[in-house]
């Protein structure tokens, strides 16, 4: 997403706070299929738990929008992934093992914003470096290590976010001494492996849980050097979520640790390869799940 993209939300961000607040519960999601999938999940535990209607307020662009429909109440939760929580809104240099880095963002969300961060979701959904199959086979590189050396004849793709985050791509191309063809090229996430498909791109900075990954014959790098943090998914939360729904805080409990990294990767690919209804997906998950 552009500058001007980005903006724009913040823009009408800005006039929702105006706008008086719903009686509904208010669920809301980032801009690509796992936060629809994920947003949708929410919204359906807490109408079995809250048995009261829930609004959905999907596609809220990146990180930075709806930390701030989370601080103006706009919505009243989200999920969010502790690696991106430390670096893009605590600023902080995300260093440390899961356990280490969740109790971090705990902690910090709580004494400065009065947010509770939940249980983790049970899947590690950290960056990708994604290529296609047959160029990473025939350039020989199964690390980001060995990128180094044919990175000058590839072209990067990444979302907005990736190269701003202390987490993002600076960090990365200092950390492997990376240069590439040209200027990373900058679009919506939904739309960097449509551009590697169409060769448009020979690298994209993915996310490990993409279903689409695997569909269309592209192999992630290993960051041999642990240059990314762990990015566990956990659900953000307004505490007055609790005070109207009470229910709320044991049906979190039990979602904590339920979906593994393939049930996630299952469920993006059952919308982004299979076109399904995230609604339909969600719904057999959690059927699923008991």
């Amino acid at each position: 997403m552009d500058r001007r993209r980005f903006l724009a939300g913040l823009a009408l961000l800005s006039a929702a706070g105006c706008m008086p607040r719903k009686s509904e519960i208010t669920v809301g999601s980032k801009n690509f299929t796992e936060q629809l999938v994920l947003g949708e999940l929410l919204a359906q535990v807490l109408e079995s738990a809250c048995r009261q209607p829930v609004e959905r307020r999907f596609y809220l662009a990146g990180t930075y929008i709806c930390h701030q429909a989370l601080l103006a109440g706009r919505i009243d939760l989200y999920v969010e992934y502790t690696g991106t929580a430390l670096a893009a809104i605590l600023k902080e240099h995300p260093s440390g093992d899961s356990a280490s880095v969740y109790q971090q963002v705990k902690d910090a969300y709580r004494r400065q914003f009065n947010l509770d961060v939940m249980s983790p979701l049970g899947f590690n959904n950290s960056f990708a470096m994604v290529m296609r199959g047959d160029d990473a086979r025939r350039l020989k590189v199964t690390t980001l290590s060995q990128l180094a050396s044919v990175a000058p004849n590839l072209r990067l793709g990444v979302g907005y976010e990736f190269i701003e985050r202390q987490d993002g791509y600076k960090g990365l191309v200092s950390t492997y001494g990376l240069k590439f063809a040209e200027a990373p090229r900058v679009m919506d996430l939904g739309l960097l492996y449509r551009a590697l498909q169409n060769k448009s791109v020979d690298v994209v900075a993915g996310n490990n849980t993409d279903g689409l990954i695997a569909a269309l014959g592209f192999v992630v790098l290993d960051d041999d050097r642990h240059y990314f943090p762990p990015y566990d998914a956990v659900p953000i939360v307004r505490p007055q979520l609790f005070q109207e729904c009470p229910q709320a805080r044991a049906a979190f409990a039990r979602l904590g640790g339920r979906i593994s990294a393939e049930d996630m990767r299952k469920m993006n690919y059952a919308l982004d390869g299979e076109k399904r209804d995230a609604a339909a997906v969600v719904r057999d998950f959690l059927r699923v799940q008991g």
